[in-house]
């Protein structure tokens, strides 16, 4: 029942705010002492050319601003702004629309408690704390900032997250939570070579017979004549990445699997890829490549990747990027997405998009 998620969100909440006596507040010479401010900027040439359709060239932006204030010595206040309006899943903004002015939404606003050096409790609209398996956006878009509580908690090898997300209030029948788990266990495999691997429980409560969240669009998910939601979602995950060296450069493996528990037919979607090298300071470069493969209802489509097929599931294809450091904080970076789409919808046909951008950061 409603009241008894509810109930749970009390739980969480209570734990989150419960502790050993208050902190001690910080010695500060000014108030601007606890406030840290950053941003960046990308500057995108966007290029579509999906068969069947007119092909798409598009200018675009993304704008990012934010601050963080420590409150006392472990709780601290993050709050940012970003272009592209309301869509959870992307801040890009299009040149368009006769110069007109663009919109501007918050991004992030949230507090971060640190009970001991192992523990993070969030909440508000906070980060992503879902660990995204080699960068890859299979289940999560990397602009995602879910709502709600988390707690994330890492020792020694050992990392795990739970939260409560709050994703859709309704007036008129029971709202829409996510309850997700998240662990998994890094290890030393021999000198230099760690493995990482784990598993992840995510579950949509109250989704059957009401609208996809956000705008409506199912963007694969199977819905019946209304548009409504005909599937419960109950995803789970499986992931491993193993990270070494070759020569001097940092290198990565990985894979991902996950599938909705709450369905029939497809169910599932994996991705898997390599990644090597780090664009960190001037003269240094990224490069990666990835496969995937989507069904229609493996994960909710609204909250994974936006660029991939022109965003949602039923999709599977390739992704290469890459990533140069011109000068610190300023980096030239593309991807190139070979991608084929709507198969379950019957309308089987080529989707490919590159992506350009001029990325700064202060």
């Amino acid at each position: 029942m409603k009241t008894d998620r509810y109930a749970l969100a009390i739980v969480i909440l209570t734990c989150a705010c419960a502790g050993p006596g208050s902190a001690t507040a910080i010695a500060q010479e000014s108030w601007t002492d606890s406030i840290t401010v950053n941003g960046d900027l990308r500057l995108r040439y966007d290029g579509i050319r999906e068969e069947g359709d007119p092909d798409r060239d598009r200018a675009r932006f993304r704008a990012r601003f934010g601050l963080s204030a420590d409150v006392n010595e472990n709780v601290e206040a993050v709050i940012q702004l970003a272009s592209g309006g309301d869509n959870p899943v992307s801040t890009n903004q299009s040149f368009d629309d006769g110069f007109d002015r663009k919109d501007i939404g918050l991004d992030l606003a949230y507090l971060d408690w640190t009970p001991n050096e192992n523990t993070h409790v969030y909440g508000g609209k906070i980060k992503n704390p879902f660990h995204r398996v080699g960068g890859h956006a299979l289940v999560w878009d990397s602009d995602l900032n879910p709502e709600g509580v988390a707690v994330k908690y890492a020792s020694g090898g050992f990392f795990g997250t739970a939260g409560l997300m709050f994703v859709e209030e309704r007036s008129s029948t029971d709202d829409s939570l996510l309850m997700a788990q998240q662990g998994g266990y890094e290890f030393e495999v021999s000198d230099g070579v760690k493995l990482k691997s784990g598993i992840g429980y995510f579950s949509y409560t109250d989704t059957i017979g009401n609208e996809p969240f956000y705008d409506g669009q199912a963007r694969g998910n199977s819905v019946d004549a209304n548009g409504d939601l005909i599937l419960e979602y109950t995803e789970l995950e499986f992931f491993a990445e193993l990270d070494m060296k070759l020569g001097n450069l940092p290198f990565k493996v990985f894979a991902e699997f996950v599938q909705n528990t709450d369905a029939n037919v497809e169910d599932s979607g994996y991705a898997f890829g390599a990644a090597i090298g780090k664009a960190g300071d001037p003269g240094t470069w990224q490069a990666s490549w990835t496969y995937q493969d989507l069904e229609a209802d493996a994960v909710i489509s609204t909250f994974t990747d936006s660029d991939f097929g022109g965003g949602g599931t039923d999709n599977k294809g390739h992704v290469l990027k890459g990533r140069y450091a011109l000068q610190d904080n300023w980096a030239l970076a593309g991807q190139l997405y070979i991608n084929e789409v709507d198969h379950f919808a019957g309308n089987p046909h080529d989707y490919d998009r590159v992506l350009l951008d001029l990325e700064f950061k202060f």
